[in-house]
């Protein structure tokens, strides 16, 4: 005891007289001992009293306890959340026992826990001989070390300097660099693993401060949260020394879009920025780049489109951002905006507002005093009447249009005394004067202008009043006359209430807060009437039940339901005139862009079916009736994806001897991002031209969303009264009844639940089955009542999907329960079904199906099956799958199947993707009931060269009895009536291929063919434009189809060749061109045309050119020739041709710049009618002022007509005055520039 007092207090002493030396020294932190010991040989490399910065240490090891006495200068920094320091900090002994009366400790470590790598240090003020002599003691130094106490230590100091906490960065690898201090091993770890040390790169130690910095490259970091820790070497289970949180970006798992401009104004040049962004799974954006397809409801995308060979818009996203520029329209309206990138999509949407144009008013008023019948540029019908009155008449004509503005509401109105606003040259009527690329005069006109009606009426007025509300998401308020469609009337929430038509007449929208006010009138609706056509795989024809049809007014979809329940649509796309369809509207035709399959395959294997669904209006020789309907709407919310509103609707339509009464109310109530709750009820009163005033009701309830976390559901009830009708919504079965619950969950991201329960019941009258040419043709406005059905279905499903490693199992246990209570399809079954997949390499996949019946009773419908098959990803989105089936019991029992087929994604539309399986199905026993195959899919071959094709074979029909009634073949089912509509054996099959790549050169060609047991069809389409030369623009088109209707053979192909020719040079205007040549087969074919007999048809060919011609200022010319030939034939007979004939020459010489003279003459002869008309003007004009203008001349026409008016002639002088409108007043007319800058006044600076 006495030799550890003496020991111990000598040590006190002189580390006592050394601090106090220091701190009279001011020490900097920079001289880190006093004295140099002699280092024993126990010393280790670890020292925990490193922090001193001494640099010989004395190490004392005593029953695994460690305990050390470190000498820290007063002025080091101290870690507090290591230690605590007591206010005397000049006591620096480690206490030993209780009995010493040694001062107490100025550290104190917190954690007392070390490994076997923390050694003691003990410092020591000794001199080397008197280690020496210790060496040579062990009894004395055991007996320091046994009343040594067990004391925690100080750690190292270690110091992550990057990254630095929270970093996100955007690979999956990073540069760490470590502090530490020196004497201290380190070992790094990442997420709980070591960090292979040959990653480190470069040491650096600084002897001044005691540190070395170390750089490691590479380190392997996880995407999502990263935790990086720095330990001592082998102690990976204390507490680290130091620890970073760093998140890596990972691969998208969300797509965010928005706009820079929460609204532009709708004036067809303002812009709009829209941002996107790629998040990962932690709301950080990824760095990863891909392609961003964009579709916007309204306005138009401009710049560069990334892929122009894909419908959309595409853009690259960099390192998880893009952006893109959206140009606003002409029509004032929320613009809602979709972004799709492999599966992640997004919605934004931003106002496009009214804009407030300055005032502008454009037109001409004519006046002129002659003889009725000589206007040389009055109607053709008007010029020589065959009434023969030519008394002199003062004839007032005018034609104008204005816009503007009056404070906050804009105003655009239009008006002509002499026609309707839309009619053509044609003397064409149609709605909104919008015109398919085949109706135009010349096929290429040589330019890339583009043409947009803001003021569409069928009749002589047009006018609109609108302003944009203040309210984000909502409509603009107006009121107008014209032409209008019925969106307002066709919500989310609205099925059977909703109303989709092409109208005009007076139409209104107004908000008063959140409660939205819409209606409408229409005083001239013709006949209306809604078609559905089974397609056969081809692009058409596709002949509707009417003839006439009323121009502009269709609306044309493309529904997919589900093959054994009719009337359950799973989804509705809506396509466009033009992009999508051209239809002839004297024929009543559509022909498709792209070939229509006839099934689709949903992700379970149930078999879907498409439907064309056309409703229109057609030349009724009824007379015209009226429409009126009005709805208001209360909205909750307006924010995207959250919006919630409650709404009511009525609206009756006047058909003559027939009314329709509809009305009803609907919600929209949104559940969050992810689910929503629609619930709608709808009353109908319909004079039917069968049954006569029928009524009924429909009611529908939907709830889906996320119930809880990783669980989603979806309950919903449909029901509709046989009596209730509406066809202008989606397609529905009068009577049925359907209500179910689907239930999914995730339990783990190895394994998911669903559960589900459907009920389907139907009552009433199925369509009457026909089969005799006249009764299938014959145009009906609903279907005739057949005969009556009485049954249901009960179905109950659950299933598991568990993923094994890389593989899939699936297994679902099916329960059927059919009750039919008038016909035979009854049963009670239970059926497991089993899935497998096996990935056997990166592309090729095993997969095998199994469906066993567990009950004794089979279902009537569903036979057991099990499958074989391979998968094999030829191409990035493109599989080619080979299978082999075999049923085992049921209806199919013995028999089997083998299959090919290629999976693939595609596109209906620019704003639809669908993802369908089509199978290619071959039976070794002939299965006639049942198999559907189709592929469409097309590729880039090279930039601007694609390639698609499509396939689809079809084994057996389908026109057994579904519980919606008997099924069989007709051309096209009127109304409500497509329950009982089905598809039946064939094969069809096309290819075509298009270049687009050349702006100066672009071409297409499509060849179709579709063959079966009741005819065949060929449809051949191809087209080229380019430029021959800067100033020569051609074009070149060809179209051949003929029917695609059920029950419609032999009607003959119906043929059109097109070529157009235009000269316009960019460099010299003087002299343009234009040329057209048509030639034209069985151009008006109808299916009744096969009551005449085969062979029935025509033939034409039409050559037009026309040019004008401007030497200079003073004189101009124009010149046109057209030329028709036809010929008719009668069962293959020729019956009849004929030749019509039409020149027209004009020259205009001006004679200074007030007068000008005016020739003009126009010949039309046909010589098959003995028909010959000529017509001659010559008048001279006079310009009081630019706008003024009076002019005289002299017109005269004969007309020699025997076989039909005779023959007659007129002619005389007139007089006129024309007054053109523009810039009439200083507060109305085109916006004066504003004052200009006025040049400086420079003073010389010096005189000659």
């Amino acid at each position: 005891m006495l030799l550890r007092d003496s020991l111990l207090l000598h040590r006190e002493q002189t580390l006592h007289s050394q601090l106090e030396e220091e701190e009279q020294r001011n020490y900097s932190g920079r001289n880190l001992t006093l004295t140099q010991y002699k280092l024993v040989k126990e010393v280790r490399e670890l020292n925990p009293c490193s922090l001193s910065g001494a640099r010989s240490q004395t190490t004392i090891v005593h029953q695994n306890k460690l305990s050390a006495l470190c000498l820290l200068p007063p002025a080091f920094p101290i870690n507090q959340d290591q230690v605590t320091v007591p206010a005397e900090r000049k006591q620096l002994l480690v206490p030993l026992e209780s009995e010493s009366q040694t001062p107490t400790t100025l550290l104190e470590v917190k954690d007392a826990a070390f490994s076997d790598l923390m050694l003691p240090q003990l410092w020591a003020s000794e001199s080397a001989d008197s280690f020496e002599d210790k060496k040579h003691n062990p009894t004395a130094t055991d007996e320091i070390v046994k009343t040594l106490p067990a004391t925690s230590l100080q750690q190292p100091q270690v110091t992550i300097l990057t990254p630095t906490a929270e970093a996100i960065l955007d690979v999956p690898a990073t540069t760490v660099i470590l502090q530490y201090t020196i004497g201290t091993e380190v070992e790094l770890r990442v997420n709980g693993e070591v960090v292979d040390k040959s990653l480190i790169g470069r040491t650096e130690t600084d002897t001044q401060t005691n540190l070395i910095t170390q750089t490691w490259y590479g380190v392997a970091l996880s995407e999502g949260e990263n935790t990086l820790t720095v330990n001592t070497l082998g102690n990976e289970n204390s507490e680290p020394l130091a620890s970073v949180a760093v998140q890596v970006r990972g691969a998208p798992q969300e797509l965010k879009l928005e706009t820079f401009e929460a609204g532009i104004p709708a004036d067809g040049r303002s812009t709009a920025t829209i941002k996107g962004q790629l998040l990962d799974e932690s709301g950080n954006r990824s760095h990863r780049d891909a392609i961003v397809t964009l579709v916007s409801n309204a306005g138009e995308f401009v710049g560069a489109d990334y892929e122009p060979d894909q419908p959309g818009f595409q853009v690259k996203a960099k390192a998880g951002e893009f952006t893109a520029t959206l140009r606003s329209g002409m029509e004032a309206k929320t613009a809602r905006i979709r972004a799709t990138t492999s599966s992640l999509e997004a919605f934004t949407q931003m106002q496009f507002d009214t804009a407030l144009r300055p005032n502008l008013l454009s037109g001409v008023i004519n006046l002129r005093w002659g003889r009725r019948g000589t206007d040389f540029f009055d109607r053709f019908e008007d010029f020589l009447p065959a009434d023969e009155d030519y008394d002199t008449e003062l004839n007032f004509s005018s034609a104008v249009f204005a816009t503007g503005s009056i404070g906050e509401w804009s105003f655009t109105g239009a008006f002509n005394s002499d026609r309707s606003l839309n009619e053509d040259c044609n003397c064409d009527n149609r709605l909104f004067r919008t015109y398919q690329g085949s109706e135009q005069n010349y096929p290429v006109y040589g330019d890339s202008s583009t043409v947009e009606v803001v003021a569409p009426s069928i009749d002589q007025f047009y006018l609109r009043l609108e302003r944009s509300t203040k309210i984000t998401g909502a409509k603009p308020d107006y009121a107008m006359w014209g032409d209008y469609n019925t969106d307002e009337f066709a919500t989310a929430s609205q099925q059977f209430t909703a109303t989709t038509r092409q109208l005009h007449g007076f139409k209104a929208n107004y908000n008063l807060g959140n409660l939205q006010i819409s209606a409408f009138y229409g005083n001239n609706i013709e006949g209306f009437q809604r078609d559905t056509i089974v397609p056969d795989g081809t692009s058409g024809f596709y002949f509707l039940s009417r003839r006439l049809l009323l121009a502009g007014s269709e609306d044309v979809f493309i529904e997919l339901e589900e093959l054994d329940n009719p009337g359950t649509v799973v989804r509705r796309e809506r396509l466009r005139r033009g992009p999508d369809y051209e239809i002839d509207y004297d024929r009543g035709t559509l022909l498709f862009r792209d070939p229509v399959l006839r099934t689709d395959l949903d992700q379970e294997g149930r078999i879907l079916v498409r439907r064309i669904v056309a409703t229109y209006q057609f030349e009724d020789e009824g007379g015209d009736t009226n429409i009126y309907a009005g709805r208001v709407r209360y909205h909750f919310s307006r924010e995207v994806n959250r919006e919630s509103w409650i709404g009511a609707t009525y609206l009756q339509e006047d058909r003559g001897t027939r009314n329709f009464e509809l009305y009803g109310a609907d919600a929209f109530i949104s559940l969050g991002e992810n689910g929503h709750l629609i619930a709608e009820y709808a009353h109908s009163r319909n004079d039917s031209e069968v049954l006569g005033e029928v009524n009924g009701s429909a009611y529908r309830l939907q709830a889906e969303g996320e119930i809880a976390k990783s669980i989603s559901g979806r309950a919903y009830f449909s029901s509709t009264d046989t009596g209730f009708a509406n066809n202008a919504t989606v397609s529905f079965v009068p009577g049925q009844t359907r209500y179910g619950v689907d239930l999914r969950a995730r339990l783990s991201e190895t394994t998911k639940l669903r559960l589900q329960f459907d009920r389907q019941e139907n009552e009433g009258l199925a369509p009457q089955v026909f089969t005799s040419f006249g009764d299938l043709f014959e145009p009906r406005t609903d279907p005739i009542p057949g005969n009556r059905v009485d049954n249901s279905l009960t179905t109950i499903s659950a299933g598991v999907t568990q993923n094994i490693g890389k593989s899939t199992l699936d297994l679902d246990w099916i329960y059927r329960d059919r009750d039919d209570r008038i016909g035979s399809l009854n049963s009670t079954s239970s059926q497991l079904r089993s899935r497998l997949s096996v990935p056997l390499t990166r592309t090729l996949t095993l997969r095998a199906q199994n469906e066993l019946t567990l009950s004794d009773q089979t279902d009537a419908v569903n036979s057991d099956r099990t499958t074989l098959g391979l998968d094999w990803e030829i191409h990035p989105g493109i599989t080619l799958s080979v299978a082999q089936q075999w049923f085992t019991r049921g209806q199919f029992e013995g028999q089997s199947i083998t299959s090919l087929g290629i999976n693939g994604d595609y596109k209906l539309g620019s704003d639809t993707t669908l993802t369908g399986r089509y199978m290619v199905l071959g039976g070794t026993n002939e299965i006639t009931s049942q198999g559907a195959i189709g592929i469409k899919q097309g590729w880039t071959i090279a930039p601007g060269l694609k390639l698609d094709f499509a396939y689809e074979h079809v084994f057996g029909n389908f026109f057994e009895r579904s519980g919606a009634g008997e099924r069989f073949r007709q051309p096209f089912a009127f109304g409500q009536g497509a329950s009982a509509l089905s598809f039946a054996s064939g094969d069809s099959y096309s290819v075509g291929i298009s270049y687009t790549d050349n702006p100066d050169f672009k071409a297409n060609a499509r060849f179709e063919h579709r063959s079966s047991s009741r005819g065949s069809n060929t449809v051949i389409s191809a087209s080229a434009t380019g430029k021959i030369s800067p100033a020569l623009t051609a074009l070149l088109s060809y179209n051949q189809a003929s029917s695609s209707n059920q029950r419609l053979r032999d009607l003959g192909d119906t043929a059109r060749l097109r070529l157009g020719l235009a000269y316009r040079d960019p460099n010299d205007d003087r002299f343009n061109a234009l040329l057209r040549y048509e030639y034209r087969k069985n151009p008006a074919t109808i299916p009744d045309t096969l009551l005449l007999g085969s062979g029935t048809g025509s033939r034409e060919h039409v050559f037009a050119a026309e040019a004008i011609y401007a030497p200079n200022w003073r004189w101009e010319f124009y010149g046109k020739y057209a030329f028709r030939h036809s010929k008719s034939f009668l069962a293959s007979d020729l019956i009849e041709t004929s030749a019509i004939h039409l020149g027209q020459i004009r020259a205009i010489y001006r004679l200074g710049y007030n007068f000008d003279l005016v020739g003009e003459v126009r010949w039309i002869n046909q010589p098959s009618a003995n028909y010959n008309e000529i017509g001659f003007l010559v008048e001279l004009g006079y310009y009081l002022t630019p706008d003024l203008r009076l002019y005289a001349g002299y017109s005269l026409g004969d007309i020699d007509d025997p076989d039909f008016s005779g023959s007659r002639s007129a002619d005389g002088p007139y007089l006129g005055i024309s007054v053109k409108l523009n810039d009439l007043f200083n507060s109305f007319g085109q916006p004066t520039a504003p004052p200009q800058q006025q040049e400086s006044l420079v003073q010389p600076v010096a005189q000659e």
